[in-house]
């Protein structure tokens, strides 16, 4: 089975006014209430593909309740730990071209919580897997990602981490599977510059070490620039499709989805990363998750490079 973990989940706000204005009653001409959070983004985007899911983490109060409804509603599985307090509400307010955006902390999270996740989690089998993603709630220390991984090594199942957090370095001994972070993240990871990460050549070469560390596949999402996919013996490099931005935040999930979908569906590393990277920018180009209809479309602009006999 494969599991989904987000643990400081969240219900997203979404509106669009013509002005937006300080201390005046400003009122939206659209908005959009959708269930969120970066690995619940991934069973969403499974189910799209036809693949099955189980989502867990945190969830709490009202909003708690509203995210396990529309995941039930859409066939996901669900296998939350409910918590005291109330998960949070993040507000993206969009005026012209502007963006606004309003995240908050969401509830704080007990010790026993936490166990009883962990729990859960170390009842996984060499037969699953476990997507891990987004940021820990209050109370929460990183220290939970290292005993993650420390389980996934323990019972053999597979572990994808998509996180921002520095703990994943000492995840890595470990040997997630996949990791999948931003070029920004990757230069925060090594303590250097995101300058100093700019050409293909040298993300490639960041990414090369966090592989030596401990990681068995890398993708490094690049935003408009494409992404950039790294194993011990495979190097390639995918541009991305052109479009009108419209919310680039769960662009990183649906790639990681769709990526780890296509894999499952039998299609090759560069067929998945050229599909995965077309439906990042779908999701990119819309105000929600991609609906994966115009994928086909955007792919014939996306074209993997194979870096990997050039010796990059």
């Amino acid at each position: 089975m494969i599991y989904t973990c987000t643990m400081n989940p969240a219900i997203d706000l979404f509106s669009e006014f013509d002005t937006f204005k300080p201390f005046v009653v400003n009122r939206s001409h659209y908005e959009d209430y959708q269930a969120n959070g970066k690995a619940i983004n991934i069973s969403f985007m499974l189910k799209k593909m036809g693949i099955n899911s189980v989502a867990t983490g945190f969830l709490g109060g009202f909003t708690g309740k509203f995210i396990e409804s529309t995941l039930k509603e859409k066939g996901i599985g669900t296998a939350f730990v409910h918590v005291d307090g109330i998960t949070r509400i993040n507000t993206f307010i969009r005026t012209g071209e502007l963006e606004y955006k309003a995240v908050n902390h969401g509830p704080e999270i007990s010790r026993m919580s936490q166990q009883e996740l962990l729990k859960l989690i170390s009842g996984f089998s060499a037969a699953d897997s476990l997507f891990v993603s987004g940021s820990l709630p209050r109370n929460v220390d990183d220290s939970i990602l290292i005993e993650i991984a420390q389980l996934s090594r323990q019972n053999g199942f597979s572990l994808i981490l998509d996180v921002s957090s520095k703990a994943l370095l000492e995840c890595l001994p470990y040997g997630p599977k996949l990791i999948k972070p931003s070029d920004e993240e990757l230069a925060a990871f090594l303590n250097t510059d995101p300058d100093a990460l700019s050409s293909d050549e040298e993300i490639i070469n960041g990414a090369r070490k966090l592989l030596k560390m401990g990681a068995r596949h890398i993708i490094v999402s690049r935003g408009s620039k494409g992404a950039i996919y790294l194993d011990e013996k495979y190097t390639l490099v995918a541009s991305a499709p052109k479009g009108h931005v419209v919310n680039t935040a769960c662009a990183g999930d649906t790639m990681l989805a769709t990526f780890i979908g296509s894999l499952i569906k039998g299609k090759g590393l560069d067929e998945a990363l050229a599909f995965a990277t077309a439906a990042a920018s779908s999701t990119a180009f819309a105000a929600g998750l991609s609906s994966l209809q115009d994928v086909p479309f955007l792919l014939q602009q996306v074209h993997v490079t194979n870096k990997t006999e050039s010796g990059v």
